[in-house]
């Protein structure tokens, strides 16, 4: 058994089948690298050869999602933290070492000397049995989002092929009445066929609101188009087929929502985040999921920073006050505060104020959202510092 050491850095590539754990001492000399299955015992096992190698471990990985799920969570039952190495950072450190080959005991290695040279990457947190809740389901809910909008899309055109008329007389995206319609007719002639007064009471049968306009919309559409085209009878199948499937998603999607806002109003700091104008339960739930500890935010600037939302320097030589924006930054984050600040500038209030100030001199719209996303991120800390929810009216200042 060789001498133990004071200090190792283990990196670890991570995969979904297996990892790639690599140890280095403070010299960069390799101590061991093994190949790791995605299992508890062998995690363990390994876990427990390089602990034994000296008193600190120092542990980073290249990925922080699904795939590393079970050792993240390992290393935390064991009292050991794991720092978060970006694939971008290690890609570019390989080329700073010797040779061309692309391993995965390369790149644990690589993943080690790195988190052994810098001090500044962020460390990993096993999230809370609530944020992990949240995370799936706000993930699902994006998954479900995206096939919607692929069927939205797929039903769209295999409708113009046969009938064009009636795919631009509604918008599928957001008009039900219209899905409901497409179940049970797909062509004009059938439409001609059902009449007026037959079609509004088969759609208000059916639930659907304004039934009689969604009726002379669609048989408007109908009188402008009698010619039959071919493969017309296998594209009506495919569009009801396809409108039955976006109606099942949308109950899908209400059901996933009321079980996301259940469970975000049971977060300690819901009540301030919903406060904050634009900001709905879905967009708090992402929040949490995508802000994680906000004890790691030193100040406000750090959580726009990591949004997205400050501008970085690219100076060089005599080229000064050249502002541009980031490339290393949370995108959902992002998406957090600029969907929120777009939805508050709807009604009137200081969000609809800051916004029209900022077009008056003579910013773009999206140059105004992204000023606003940038203050209400600064308001957002400052409440959930304080522990109080928002007002339009800013609070008393107390005298020293």
């Amino acid at each position: 058994m060789s001498e133990r050491r004071a200090r190792v850095w283990a990196g670890i590539d991570a995969g979904k089948g297996h990892h790639w754990a690599a140890a280095v001492d403070e010299t960069g000399a390799t101590l061991w690298s093994k190949k790791i299955d995605n299992d508890e015992s062998a995690i363990l096992t390994a876990l427990g050869e390089i602990l034994e190698l000296a008193e600190k471990v120092h542990w980073a990985v290249d990925i922080s999602g699904t795939s590393s799920a079970l050792l993240l969570a390992l290393l935390a039952a064991h009292g050991q933290q794991a720092v978060y190495v970006p694939g971008r950072t290690v890609n570019r450190m390989s080329g700073a070492y010797r040779g061309e080959a692309k391993t995965d005991a390369r790149d644990a290695y690589v993943i080690a000397e790195t988190a052994r040279q810098r001090r500044d990457f962020a460390v990993i947190d096993v999230p809370a049995q609530l944020a992990a809740d949240l995370a799936l389901l706000t993930a699902h809910r994006s998954d479900l989002v995206a096939d919607r909008v692929r069927l939205v899309n797929r039903l769209r055109d295999v409708l113009t092929g046969i009938f064009p008329a009636l795919e631009r007389a509604f918008d599928y995206s957001s008009h039900k009445g219209a899905l409901v319609l497409l179940t049970g007719y797909q062509n004009p002639a059938a439409l001609r066929r059902r009449g007026r007064a037959r079609l509004t009471a088969w759609l208000a049968n059916r639930g659907v609101r304004g039934a009689d306009a969604v009726a002379a919309t669609a048989l408007e559409a109908a009188q402008a188009q009698h010619t039959a085209l071919p493969g017309e009878d296998v594209a009506a199948q495919i569009v009801a087929d396809l409108a039955a499937q976006v109606l099942a998603l949308d109950d899908r999607l209400k059901r996933i929502d009321k079980q996301i806002r259940d469970t975000f109003r049971s977060h300690p700091q819901a009540e301030i985040i919903e406060s904050l104008p634009g900001m709905g339960p879905i967009l708090g739930a992402e929040f949490v999921v995508s802000a994680g500890d906000l004890s790691a935010y030193v100040d406000a600037g750090h959580l726009a920073s990591a949004a997205g939302l400050v501008p970085v320097p690219r100076d060089s030589g005599r080229r000064t006050g050249n502002l541009h924006r980031p490339k290393r930054y949370s995108r959902r984050l992002r998406r957090v505060f600029y969907m929120s600040a777009q939805t508050s500038i709807i009604r009137e209030g200081p969000n609809r104020d800051f916004y029209l100030k900022k077009r008056a001199e003579g910013c773009k719209h999206v140059q105004a959202v992204i000023a606003l996303a940038r203050r209400r991120a600064s308001v957002l800390w400052a409440l959930l510092r304080d522990g109080r929810v928002f007002t339009s009216a800013p609070p008393v200042t107390q005298a020293a």
